[in-house]
């Protein structure tokens, strides 16, 4: 991943309960930090973000979550957390994510996480709605791949 396509970036330290016998954070609070890093970016695009808008009208649901770990964190660094929305597809979006040690530059991980977009009372696929898209289109602009929208038969 080429960090210049980030626009998103917010700042976490790591804290002393994160941290593994081997004195580096465990690789599962990775997996916290690009979350963080992911609902972040979608309430500074604008997209509601609510327990009300989950359980109402929208179910977006994480079904694929990759991690490259490159280099440990340690208690106390702070970490870059870049995320963006790479793609959207009929019912799908892919977010990635780097997290960067602010102090040395150096890419610590990188994720990529794909959700889908579900109806909630049936819990099947549907499009990602068209505002969702426009949201992502005005931030990202050309820098993500957008499907057109299309409602399923």
């Amino acid at each position: 991943m080429d960090k210049i396509v980030f626009k998103h970036r917010i700042q976490l330290s790591v804290r002393n309960y994160e941290i593994d016998w081997q004195g580096i954070v465990h690789n599962a609070v990775y997996l916290h930090y690009f979350e963080v890093g992911r609902v972040q970016y979608l309430t500074d695009i604008g997209a509601v973000v609510d327990i009300n808008s989950i359980n109402s009208n929208s179910k977006v649901v994480l079904v694929r979550n990759e991690i490259d770990y490159r280099m440990p964190a340690r208690f106390r660094d702070t970490l870059n957390v870049y995320s963006r929305i790479s793609a959207i597809r009929k019912t799908s979006f892919d977010f990635e994510g780097i997290l960067e040690n602010d102090a040395t530059k150096e890419i610590v991980g990188e994720n990529k996480a794909i959700h889908v977009w579900l109806d909630p009372h049936t819990n099947k696929p549907t499009p990602v709605p068209q505002d969702f898209r426009n949201l992502v289109r005005k931030y990202e602009g050309q820098r993500c791949r957008i499907e057109p929208y299309t409602i399923i038969v």
